[in-house]
C-alpha cells in the first residue's frame, strides 16, 4: 500500500517544543483566554474535561481537574467520557487534523462540547512573503519555510467531517511587533513554533537569504518606529456531540409564514 508522505516531522516538533520557554508562551495565554471566554458564554457547568496540549503546565493550572494528554497521533482518551474536550494550540501541527477531531468527538459524551484553538492561514504571512522573495532572489528557488495553515472556511468544514453538530469557526488576529527579523525568529524558536515540515531544507540556509529577508521585511512592513509586525491568526472551533435535545434545521417547505410578509415587502416571482 502506498501512503502519502507526512507533512510534518513530529520528531523535530518534539525537539523544538522541548526548548520552549514560559516567557514566550503569549500565544498560548491568548488561546487560554479565548477558551475561557467561550466556555463562560455557555450556560452550563462542565464536570469532566480533557485538554489536548503539548504544554501541560499552562493548561493544567487553568483546568486543575482536567485530564491532560499530549497531541500524539492517537489520543489516549476514553470514549464517551467527557462533556468538554479542548484541543489547545496544536491542531495546526497535526498530520491528520480530521483524525484528531474524530478522536475528540469520540471522547465526548452526548451533547458534549468540543473547543479547538489553533493558528490559521494568515499566521506569519509577512514572514512567508519576505522569505520567499529573498530566497528566490538569492538562490533562484524556493523551499518550504512557513507551515501551511488552514483558512477559517476549510477548518469549519473539518468540524462537520468529524461528526460534530452546530459547528462554528471564527478568528481573532493578534499582531506582535519585533525589533527585526532576528528578534522574531528567536521568539518563534522560544515558542517551539519553528519549521518542522518534512520537506524542509536539511542544510543551513545561506546568511544572504536572511539578510535579504530582513531588508525586505523592513521595507515592506516596518512601522514609523522601525519595528516589524508579525500576524498570528488565532482560530477558534466549536462543535457539539450530537444529541436529540439540540435544535434541528426545519424540513425545506415546512415554513408556516412567508418571509415577504415578515419583512413587509411585496413578493416578486423570479423569471423562469
Amino acid at each position: 500500500m502506498i501512503t502519502a508522505p507526512l507533512l510534518f516531522d513530529r520528531s523535530a516538533l518534539t525537539t523544538h517544543r522541548a526548548r520552549a520557554t514560559p516567557e514566550a508562551m503569549f500565544l498560548h495565554h491568548a488561546a487560554l483566554d479565548e477558551a475561557k471566554d467561550r466556555i463562560s458564554l455557555v450556560n452550563r457547568a462542565f464536570t469532566s474535561v480533557a485538554v489536548v496540549t503539548p504544554f501541560p503546565d499552562l493548561w493544567s493550572k487553568a483546568f486543575p481537574n482536567a485530564v491532560i494528554v499530549p497531541d500524539h497521533d492517537t489520543l489516549p482518551l476514553a470514549a464517551n467520557s467527557f462533556d468538554l474536550v479542548i484541543h489547545a494550540m496544536c491542531l495546526h501541527w497535526a498530520n491528520d487534523p480530521v483524525g484528531q477531531l474524530i478522536q475528540c468527538r469520540r471522547a465526548l459524551c452526548e451533547d458534549g462540547l468540543f473547543l479547538g484553538v489553533l493558528l490559521g492561514g494568515q499566521t506569519l504571512n509577512e514572514l512567508r512573503s519576505v522569505l520567499a522573495e529573498a530566497e528566490s532572489q538569492v538562490t533562484g528557488g524556493l523551499s518550504p519555510r512557513v507551515a501551511p495553515m488552514g483558512d477559517i472556511r476549510d477548518l469549519g468544514a473539518l468540524i462537520q467531517r468529524a461528526g460534530l453538530a452546530l459547528p462554528v469557526a471564527d478568528g481573532n488576529t493578534l499582531t506582535a511587533e519585533y525589533r527585526d527579523l532576528t528578534h522574531l525568529m528567536h521568539d518563534l524558536r522560544m515558542m517551539g513554533e519553528t519549521n518542522v515540515m518534512s520537506a524542509r531544507l536539511r542544510h543551513p540556509t545561506k546568511p544572504a537569504v536572511f539578510d535579504a529577508a530582513a531588508c525586505l521585511y523592513k521595507t515592506h512592513y516596518a512601522n514609523d518606529a522601525g519595528r516589524i509586525p508579525a500576524t498570528f491568526d488565532i482560530i477558534t472551533l466549536t462543535g457539539w456531540a450530537p444529541s436529540d435535545s439540540q435544535p434541528k434545521p426545519l424540513r425545506p417547505g415546512s415554513a408556516q409564514a412567508r418571509l415577504a410578509d415578515a419583512l413587509g415587502t411585496p413578493e416578486t416571482k423570479l423569471p423562469d
